[in-house]
């Protein structure tokens, strides 16, 4: 194989993916390969698979075949990641013109076949990391040894990894002075932070975002993704509402609002206690801002326990929620349980959920009219009469998955504004600059 110079590098799936094809970016880069946008000049084609749903699992594929189909005599295509951890063998069974298989982490690998020398060029922390906006994942650990019935997670990317405390300040302040002004956590379970490392439960993560709060500064908002309902515990509220720049913004996956079906899925299934935590979260912080996920379908869901999830979706009042079908995956508990909700049905009971969420997001996001808040600057345009307007999101808008706020006046992308809130949709915010942030 002649020596690769360019590569095409595509990324499916979660911002975690995007974290670790960034990791792989910065060893290619120390081999002085050069990314390009265009599959035909590179020498090196590489996916980044996602294999979490059956979608995921099907777009992942799809990317691969497309890229196979166009492949040129002397190129090479490299497929990675999540997918072909679970199912390697059927990649290469179903796309021949796949080359060379890897599974999860083994991004090193990668790079050694593309003639990098690893040891020379891994994690350099002051390697200038690239960014496409003013935020940016870190990503603070791999791996869960949660037992969840539905999820594949722990097949694909085994037990909990904590990334060590060290190394995680020196990515935050790569990713600050490469001009992030937020540091979005990410791990399949941010709230296990540490405890691989010998940290009682419920203590790592509280102690990592002081750590991290004062080695990026005051300026640099934190935000915690997926934190499991039964670690955020009386530590984790108190660091959030005692450091500055944590903002009030908790996204809880809780999967359902059933007791019989969460004690299926092998998730904590008291309610009355999610309940009681939610309450002692707004005490806490009134203007805290709650996303969650939930599932439709799950083997054995009857209509009166998805009416259930439904009057607890109410009850909690969440800002933002998102309702996926289950995702039936070999290797899990869930595969061969009885009474199997068929597709068409599930993808029913998800519409139902999302359309009553859209009018709870509405009313949730009506609180917000008339306040002053401080805007991240993602994008710039002009309306219609072309008056400069600017887009980008405040505290409540996590990147990616929540809505935007629209409004008149200038600024510049990496900018923070104060917006004054005019007007509200079912998710997105409208108003006007008021000047710079203080």
């Amino acid at each position: 194989m002649a020596v690769p110079r360019t590569y095409h590098l595509v990324t499916l799936g979660c911002p975690k993916n995007d974290v670790d094809s960034e990791h792989l970016d910065r060893l290619l880069a120390g081999g002085d390969l050069l990314p390009v946008v265009e599959p035909a000049a590179a020498d090196a084609l590489i996916v980044n698979t996602c294999g979490f749903i059956e979608q995921s699992q099907t777009e992942s594929l799809a990317a691969i075949e497309a890229l196979a189909a166009d492949k040129r005599p002397g190129q090479i295509l490299v497929v990675a990641g999540c997918l072909t951890q679970l199912t390697g063998s059927e990649v290469r069974e179903r796309v021949p013109a796949v080359d060379h298989v890897f599974g999860v982490g083994q991004w090193s690998d990668v790079a050694r076949l593309l003639s990098v020398d690893v040891d020379a060029v891994f994690d350099i922390p002051e390697r200038p990391a690239t960014l496409t906006g003013p935020s940016a994942y870190l990503k603070i650990g791999d791996g869960c040894d949660a037992p969840c019935t539905f999820c594949v997670i722990p097949r694909i990317k085994g037990r909990l990894r904590s990334a060590p405390a060290g190394w995680l300040v020196r990515e935050g302040q790569r990713l600050v002075a490469a001009g992030a002004r937020e540091l979005v956590l990410v791990a399949q379970d941010t709230t296990a932070w540490g405890e691989d490392l010998g940290l009682p439960v419920g203590t790592g993560l509280p102690a990592l975002l002081g750590t991290l709060a004062d080695a990026v500064g005051p300026d640099v908002w934190l935000r915690l993704m997926y934190a499991y309902p039964s670690r955020v515990t009386p530590a984790l509220v108190e660091a959030m509402t005692t450091i500055p720049n944590v903002v009030p913004y908790l996204d809880v996956p809780l999967q359902y609002g059933s007791e019989a079906v969460l004690r299926r899925m092998q998730r904590p299934h008291n309610l009355d206690r999610v309940l009681s935590f939610v309450e002692g979260l707004r005490a806490a912080m009134p203007d805290v801002v709650l996303r969650t996920s939930f599932i439709a379908g799950f083997p054995g869901e009857t209509e009166a326990e998805f009416e259930e999830l439904l009057a607890f979706a109410r009850a909690i009042d969440f800002d933002h929620a998102g309702c996926f079908t289950y995702s039936r995956q070999q290797w899990t508990g869930a595969f061969d349980l009885p009474d199997q909700v068929p597709d068409d049905l599930k993808q029913h009971r998800r519409n139902r959920f999302m359309k009553q969420q859209r009018r709870v997001a509405a009313g949730r996001a009506r609180r917000f009219r008339g306040r002053v808040l401080e805007l991240l600057v993602e994008g710039t345009g002009a309306d219609d009469e072309g008056n400069g307007v600017v887009a980008g999101r405040t505290y409540r808008e996590a990147p990616e998955v929540d809505g935007l706020v629209i409004a008149r006046g200038a600024a510049c992308p990496g900018e923070r504004v104060r917006v004054r809130v005019d007007h509200t949709g079912d998710y997105d915010l409208f108003g006007s600059v008021l000047g710079p942030a203080s």
